[in-house]
């Protein structure tokens, strides 16, 4: 099972999503507070069980309603996702970028199994 690690950075408070081997596999936006951030957490994991994959990479995808996975290619080439509410706020994105489409898709099949059930770590630092 995943695990939630909500941690302090120079300008506020983040979550990273990490599976079962420690891999970061999602993170967050930087939050002011650390009840924003649990509301944070909350939400992904809400919406990543539910959400569906909007495929950008495709020329002339679909779009589909919130809350889904945006799945897109970045400056360098690399696919990336991220994480879309139902308000369409963005919630969570990849935590690195993949050379391959399966690679990308296999992370947003990830944070979909680990989210709902994951645990929440609050380090210290």
């Amino acid at each position: 099972m995943g695990k939630f690690v909500i941690r302090n950075v120079q300008s506020g408070i983040k979550f990273d999503l990490k599976a079962t081997n420690g891999e970061i596999i999602s993170t967050s936006e930087v939050y002011k507070s650390l009840n924003s951030c649990k509301a944070g957490v909350a939400s992904v994991q809400k919406n990543a069980q539910i959400a569906g994959v909007e495929d950008q990479t495709e020329e002339g995808f679909e779009k589909i309603r919130h809350p889904k996975f945006e799945l897109y290619t970045d400056k360098k080439g690399e696919f990336r996702f991220r994480l879309k509410a139902v308000n369409g706020q963005i919630i969570a994105s990849s935590g690195e970028g993949y050379t391959t489409k399966r690679a990308a898709l296999n992370g947003i099949e990830s944070v979909k199994k680990n989210a709902p059930e994951a645990s929440i770590e609050r380090i210290k630092e």
